[in-house]
């Protein structure tokens, strides 16, 4: 199987054209490819796939072999794949997801890809659109939630998948691998969640780690990043508009007055190559 492996903020995953590659078990397949001792190495296994809703359908699958309803800096990743690639000559592209349609657009200086701004959708914040258990119809803001003899307050944000917000003082005192973990499983969050999180260092500068569901933790996430931005104006911490500094580099994100959120960032292609081991 030929792939290619690219990054986006330290968000690493490895990327299938599936016009011309055919693999029976993709979930199999991700466990295998992403395994970074036996394997390639990456936080996902992807698929560029044939869409007749969009221009191409693209198909996430986490490093413990579970789908992913979306993923924004793979989507910056695709989108500059699919152009660098000859799949396509638009700047502007639609994929369509489990989440739905998502609308990458190149940022170009002449010929030159500078970077990749992607137009997120919209936030929901009830709890049955992150979901979360409770009242279906409550805004999920400041909920408390305890794992471990500890009580984390934080706010519920889908992004076409779940995420939950928790502010705290000193990013430094959290042990994102024991607490992530379990608070990725905890009985609130019927499908799981991602977990963030965050220490406000302005208005415009966020601080954010992440656990990502299905994937543990990771150097970046594009949801999550925009679920961070959402959670932190609703609760009065930043404006619309800030940077967010993330273990791999830097995010910007932008809620827009259509109720969008919009992440710029990069795309870099790091290696090409050909999976040999059986899928």
């Amino acid at each position: 199987m030929k792939f290619t492996k690219w990054q986006g903020a330290g968000n690493d995953f490895v990327i299938v054209n599936g016009f011309q590659e055919k693999v029976e078990d993709y979930a199999k397949a991700a466990v295998a490819v992403c395994d970074r001792h036996f394997g390639v190495g990456a936080d996902g296994l992807v698929f560029v796939l044939p869409s007749d809703k969009a221009d191409f359908r693209m198909r996430i699958f986490n490093s413990d072999g579970s789908e992913a309803d979306m993923c924004g800096n793979v989507t910056r990743c695709v989108a500059r794949y699919v152009y660098e690639n000859g799949l396509t000559d638009k700047t502007k592209i639609i994929l369509e997801t489990l989440a739905g349609p998502i609308k990458p657009e190149l940022l170009m200086a002449g010929d030159k890809i500078t970077g990749v701004r992607v137009d997120m959708g919209e936030p929901g914040f009830l709890r049955r659109q992150v979901p979360m258990t409770g009242n279906s119809d409550e805004e999920a803001r400041n909920i408390p939630v305890e794992v471990g003899g500890k009580t984390y307050i934080g706010t519920g944000v889908s992004m076409g998948n779940p995420h939950f917000v928790i502010f705290v003082d000193d990013i430094k005192e959290i042990d994102l691998a024991a607490e992530g973990s379990k608070l990725e499983t905890h009985p609130i969050f019927p499908r799981k969640a991602n977990i963030e999180f965050v220490q406000v260092l302005s208005k415009t500068e966020l601080r954010m780690r992440v656990w990502e569901r299905g994937a543990g933790i990771t150097m970046a996430c594009g949801t999550g990043s925009s679920a961070t931005l959402a959670a932190a104006v609703m609760n009065g911490k930043a404006e619309r508009k800030a940077t967010l500094h993330l273990d791999g580099g830097d995010l910007i994100i932008e809620w827009g007055t259509d109720n969008h959120l919009y992440m710029t960032g990069p795309a870099v292609e790091v290696f090409r190559g050909e999976y040999l081991l059986k899928l």
